[in-house]
């Protein structure tokens, strides 16, 4: 019997998740804060976490890396609202293994639960043969798979030029670095460029660095030996010495410590690994890709990444551009999903109303690929019919629009045409022209520092110099920011 341990403030929520699971054959504990989860934890050890986003003693993220710390095996689903749904996709950065949204729906809940305890819970997007054409309720692309049938390409110029990189440098050696957002697709690149390379019968082992703390990065990676440090118990092989004659995926290795960035570096120079607590060289022959949602050029600038390491890696790189700019590709992916979940649910939803294919190309998906996976996988779910329609889909989605631009100003005008832009300038009282001028202009900076740190509000704030709580108020006060 599977255990599940539930951490929610909510009482009634835990009771709900309580009675639901056990019915369906699971032993359940549920804990009411993050700190009183991590004391439960020391001593016992679930098989699964589900951790409500929000709670009042700490953050879901802040829970999510203790959790790691201790038991990194475990996979932990994120439970949160749809306001937070933004969020919740940089909290998969740092390794949860999915999240569900508010209200649940207890088949969603299980399944989730079922996928992630499976015996092979590495499922990432787009991974799956597609299932062949999905019809829709009108004509539009269809999802066409590469020759090994295992991933999707897209209609776009750019996706293509993506595939022509991969053909090229995946017979090499080289080192790869793929530069993309999160939920971008870049460990399936990564896979792809394992596939087409002549050590695809051997192993493919990825890592998200993000998701390693500094204490047990070093032995995650190069391994330790019996009694290096305590709670070393036993001898432990690292992901590296795995991948020996494969390929290794590190994915958000911008995020990796300085030591281990040099010890990172010898390997890579001298093609041997050191366990902690070793006295022997190991000979490795592993070919290394990483990835990055930050210039690594600009991070080795400003001393957060090594740059001889930059320059040992930087031997190729694609770039993945984000969901919202390379939009043809959008009811492609969504289609493959759709036939995804299909075969997963056991349904035969043939395909999108003409209403919600419009939606999916005018929204911005922030979380790409991985966000829209999980709206039509919900959305799939909800459909009772032959077709999704708007009912089915999450709040944020469908009033996407109707949040944006609600007030009246410049800068509103300057979507529209040249004619529009004047009548609806001069619309405003002249009085309030100046202000208005001033909101532009800050939006625009805004922006402008939300698309250099690929919407990740942290890193935006601290390139506008203002604390994140500041920036926050800031976006909610522009409505074109869809914040809650």
């Amino acid at each position: 019997m599977s255990k599940v341990l539930v951490i929610d403030d909510d009482n009634d929520m835990c009771l709900l998740l309580d009675r639901f699971l056990t019915r369906n054959g699971y032993e359940v504990s549920a804990i009411n804060s993050g700190k009183a989860a991590i004391e439960w934890m020391k001593k016992n050890q679930p098989d699964i976490a589900l951790c409500d986003f929000r709670l009042e003693d700490m953050t879901g993220a802040e829970l999510l890396g203790k959790i790691k710390e201790m038991h990194p095996g475990i996979p932990v689903i994120i439970i949160t609202g749809y306001s937070d749904v933004k969020d919740a996709v940089e909290v998969m950065k740092l390794g949860a293994y999915d999240y569900v949204t508010k209200p649940l729906f207890p088949d969603e809940i299980l399944l989730t639960i079922k996928k992630a305890l499976s015996p092979d819970n590495s499922e990432k997007v787009i991974v799956k043969p597609a299932m062949g054409p999905v019809t829709t309720n009108g004509a539009g692309p269809k999802a066409k798979t590469t020759a090994g049938g295992k991933y999707i390409i897209g209609d776009t110029p750019e996706f293509i030029n993506i595939i022509k990189q991969i053909d090229l440098v995946a017979p090499t050696n080289f080192s790869v670095i793929i530069y993309g957002e999160s939920g971008s697709g870049k460990e399936v690149i990564a896979q792809q460029i394992h596939q087409k390379s002549k050590r695809a019968n051997k192993p493919f082992v990825a890592i998200d660095c993000g998701a390693l703390s500094k204490e047990l990065a070093g032995s995650e990676l190069f391994g330790h030996e019996k009694g290096a440090f305590t709670g070393a118990l036993n001898q432990k092989i690292g992901s590296l010495e795995i991948a020996n004659e494969g390929t290794i995926f590190l994915d958000e290795i911008g995020n990796l410590s300085y030591d281990i960035q040099v010890s990172l570096l010898r390997v890579v120079q001298e093609r041997k690994i050191r366990r902690v607590g070793g006295t022997k060289d190991i000979d490795l022959d592993v070919r290394i890709i990483v990835a990055s949602n930050e210039k690594l050029w600009d991070a080795a600038r400003s001393g957060k990444f090594r740059e001889d390491l930059y320059h040992r890696f930087n031997e190729f790189s694609i770039e993945v551009p984000p969901l919202r700019e390379r939009s043809k590709d959008i009811m492609v992916f969504a289609k493959h999903f759709l036939a995804l979940t299909n075969e997963e649910l056991g349904k035969n939803v043939k395909g999108f109303s003409k209403e919600v294919e419009d939606i999916f190309n005018n929204y911005v998906w922030y979380g790409n690929l991985r966000e829209l996976k999980n709206v039509v996988k919900r959305s799939t779910l909800l459909t009772d019919g032959d077709y999704v329609e708007i009912k089915s889909l999450p709040f944020e989605i469908t009033n996407f629009h109707k949040l944006q631009f609600d007030t009246p100003s410049v800068f509103t005008a300057k979507k529209n045409s040249n004619a529009d832009t004047e009548q609806a300038a001069a619309a405003i009282p002249y009085e309030n022209k100046l202000k208005s001028a001033n909101l532009d202009a800050e939006y625009e900076v805004i922006l402008d520092a939300l698309k250099q740190a690929n919407f990740n509000k942290s890193k935006a704030a601290k390139l506008l110099n203002i604390d994140r709580k500041t920036l926050y108020n800031k976006m909610k006060q522009f409505k074109a920011f869809n914040i809650d």
